[in-house]
């Protein structure tokens, strides 16, 4: 397995950085995560824009794309296969050990791994956790993730694959890697970036090619929307069958399975929308 690493194509085996990278040492860093087939990344360029402006919002100096777009070129190049997740990771680099940046430039990590297509339906659960809507890394996509790791390790235990949160107001945000759909009397909603979530590519694209609306909602509205999905890059459009202990029959349901119909065939249409 090749990685690029700092302006080059290197052995996973052998690559290294530094264990003072700012990365590791205080979460100081950002990153994006693409679904390639055979080969080919969808909504490159969209997450190109979301990893500057989530560098400008860290004060990191914004990424060179060229540079961004020939390593994930030749990680592709390197290691073919059918199904893939690339992860692009931009780091403050090399810095003491505290909160201020060192002065030795920025690390770039592309990495390449495989993946299988998601189920066409999910369970999730509600954690006591919340999203700070105020907070200064609301709809940033940083490597700061440990809450989320936590939450979704709750998930796992409890048969489930993702882990919804709301805001530090009780409404509805988002969940550790998705965005979240609910289907009210046959329309689409999904909580605005106003909310703290992050401002998925999926999301983007679905609220565009479906029509939905976003919408300030509570959290009790999963314990009555006739129809939740989640969408994300690994995702795309997922149906929930199973929110806590209750149960969503017939999943997806018709608004969601011509959302998911939709979004197939849109993206299939054109891999840089």
């Amino acid at each position: 397995m090749k990685i690029w690493l700092d302006g080059g194509l290197q052995d996973i085996r052998s690559a290294r950085v530094s264990v003072l990278d700012h990365g590791l040492t205080v979460g100081d860093g950002i990153f994006e995560t693409l679904r390639t087939t055979d080969g080919r990344p969808f909504a490159l360029t969209r997450h190109l824009d979301r990893l500057t402006r989530s560098a400008r919002g860290l004060g990191l100096p914004d990424p060179d794309l060229d540079e961004v777009r020939r390593a994930c070129a030749a990680v592709l190049e390197a290691n073919p296969m059918p199904l893939g997740r690339l992860r692009i990771t931009y780091t403050g680099g090399h810095g003491p050990l505290g909160s201020d940046r060192g002065e030795q430039g920025t690390t770039l990590v592309v990495a390449l791994g495989g993946t299988q297509r998601r189920p066409d339906t999910t369970a999730v659960i509600t954690v006591p956790w919340t999203r700070n809507e105020r907070g200064a890394l609301t709809g940033l996509k940083t490597t700061s993730y440990a809450e989320n790791v936590v939450a979704l390790a709750r998930a796992r235990e409890r048969g489930a694959s993702e882990a919804l949160f709301g805001n530090t107001a009780g409404r509805l945000c988002e969940g550790t890697g998705s965005n979240v759909f609910v289907v009210l009397d046959g329309e689409i909603h999904t909580p605005p970036l106003a909310s703290g979530c992050l401002a998925g590519v999926t999301r983007a694209l679905a609220v565009e090619w479906t029509g939905a609306r976003e919408t300030d909602l509570p959290m009790d509205v999963l314990d009555r929307a006739d129809e939740v999905f989640l969408t994300s890059t690994l995702r795309d459009v997922q149906a929930v069958h199973r929110i806590d202990d209750r149960t969503l029959s017939g999943a997806p349901g018709p608004v969601t399975a011509k959302a998911m119909r939709i979004f197939e065939e849109r993206a299939a249409d054109d891999l840089d929308p």
